[in-house]
């Protein structure tokens, strides 16, 4: 095996409209290590890791590899010199109508003058013993449109090991991983580390990264804070080196008065996913309801909500019965949702953030039948001030954001509505940690106004630091509770992932 590569980025700049986005950056990746880049936010890591694949130009600075100074202008020269990106979204990275094999190998594809100079068995047969080496069995002549999520992303480092790969970018890579694919990706980065590619990871996940990675960064407000070996640090060091200030406990949980019963719900059925759920909560009370992937969580929020229909049971609110017909009846009764895929199904991206905090207040925001330009301006002013969401102003787009703004919006549209039980589906997926403690304020001054929460994730640690209670979901069924100090994540897992009493 070759000697390691090393990756060198030495005074990288980068401004946008004025604004230093990059401050003299210098970031240091060696083969055959996994180093994980961290930052809230906003803290400049995907602009220096777009700078590095040929997504942006710097403004000074510049890139060495094994020593040699690169000039990257596109991602195409990124590429070239052995640097690969595997983005997040992924299916903008794959063409679903080509097969596997194609897409395997659809840089050379694109370099070559027609199909007549492709030896399309060589290829079928190459693209074959990449995924062999991964230990993937994914039929090579399967069009990437019918792939499942995990797949798509394990075809696009099948890609970065046949183009001979010396660094490659891991961008938030497990935020779409059920628990068993997301030990099969680790298992593959393993192997990249072993075959000397250098690897950076990032992800808002730090249990995952102190798992993985050999090396730390921490970036903030477009500089580099800290580079460290990960088994010198802790997630308390990472915490107060991305926030730059430190505090007590990562979940800020209030000492709230729990009143009577607010949400009752009796033997809620639909289909394999939700099989005759039994829950109850009440006032100032965060009920959390935790699952691994496919437990039914989703599907059960969307029963509450009115989205899907139940075939049996029946739900309550202050004792009386909801209309679950349709989510505008649910909403009408007091309850509201903050559904999990937030761009598809919680804002309307293509809107500005002044009209998606008025959705759900047209009416009051409306005379004579026409929508009040200052009312709603002075609507959505209070909220973005009271909720903290950074935005250049209202009439800014809301996929602009970042994903913790944006979850900000989801959250905010309903504070004025009287909802009275907040049913909030994976509210952290995707979200820094600087905006997760501010949503968790969010969460914990609604309890304090006596809102009902029930707060559904598979972030077992974000269950235990704010619920007041525990319920473990599996196989569409609430299969354990507990109160509050009373279970530890091994309990949680244990009973999520079929475990039963002794």
């Amino acid at each position: 095996m070759a000697a390691p590569s090393v990756l060198e980025m030495k005074r990288i700049a980068k401004a946008f409209a004025g604004v230093q986005a990059l401050d003299e950056v210098d970031f240091r990746a060696q083969g055959g290590e996994i180093h994980a880049l961290l930052g809230a936010n906003g803290a400049g890591k995907s602009t220096l890791m777009k700078i590095l694949s040929g997504a942006y130009a710097a403004d000074g600075g510049s890139i060495e590899l094994n020593g040699a100074k690169l000039s990257i202008g596109s991602p195409a020269d990124a590429k070239a010199a052995g640097i690969h990106c595997v983005y997040q979204e992924v299916d903008t990275s794959l063409v679903a109508q080509m097969t596997v094999a194609e897409n395997i190998f659809l840089d050379r594809l694109a370099s070559s003058r027609g199909d007549a100079f492709v030896k399309w068995n060589g290829l079928y047969e190459e693209a074959a013993k990449a995924l062999k080496q991964l230990e993937l069995d994914i039929p090579v002549r399967k069009r990437a449109g019918e792939l499942t999520l995990a797949e798509k992303q394990l075809v696009l480092i099948a890609r970065v090991l046949v183009e001979d790969a010396k660094v490659v970018i891991l961008d938030e890579p497990t935020a779409p991983l059920s628990m068993e694919e997301t030990e099969r990706l680790f298992a593959i980065m393993k192997r990249l580390k072993e075959a000397g590619i250098a690897v950076i990871f990032i992800s808002h996940r730090l249990p995952e990264v102190f798992r993985m990675s050999d090396r730390i960064s921490v970036m903030r407000d477009g500089r580099m804070i800290l580079t460290e070996p990960a088994s010198g640090l802790t997630p308390a060091d990472v915490i107060r080196a991305m926030l730059g200030r430190s505090f007590e406990e990562e979940y800020p949980k209030r000492s709230v008065a729990i009143g009577e019963t607010l949400l009752t719900v009796e033997d809620l059925a639909a289909g394999r996913r939700v099989r005759g759920v039994n829950l109850d909560v009440r006032r100032g009370e965060i009920v959390a309801v935790v699952g691994l992937v496919g437990a039914g969580k989703t599907e059960l929020s969307r029963l509450l909500f009115g989205a899907d229909r139940a075939e049996r049971g029946r739900v309550l609110l202050g004792g009386k019965p909801v209309d679950l017909s349709s989510p505008a009846s649910a909403i009408r009764d007091g309850i509201a949702l903050v559904p999990e895929e937030r761009r598809k199904e919680g804002i309307l991206v293509k809107e500005s953030v002044l009209h998606n905090l008025s959705l759900t207040m047209l009416r009051p925001l409306s005379r004579f039948g026409f929508l009040s330009p200052a009312a709603e301006r002075s609507h959505a002013s209070g909220l973005i001030g009271q909720l903290g969401i950074k935005a250049a102003s209202p009439y800014q787009l809301t996929a602009t954001l970042s994903g913790g703004n944006q979850q900000k919006v989801v959250i905010g549209k309903w504070l004025s509505t009287g909802a009275e039980v907040f049913v909030l589906d994976e509210p952290t997926k995707g979200v820094d940690i600087g905006a997760k403690r501010d949503i968790f304020n969010i969460i914990g001054e609604l309890a304090e106004m006596g809102k009902g929460i029930l707060y559904l994730t598979c972030e077992f640690p974000e269950a235990l630091g704010l619920a007041d209670r525990i319920l473990v979901m599996c196989d569409g069924r609430i299969v354990k509770q507990f109160a509050r100090g009373e279970a530890t994540q091994e309990d949680l897992l244990y009973y999520a992932s079929g475990g039963r009493e002794e």
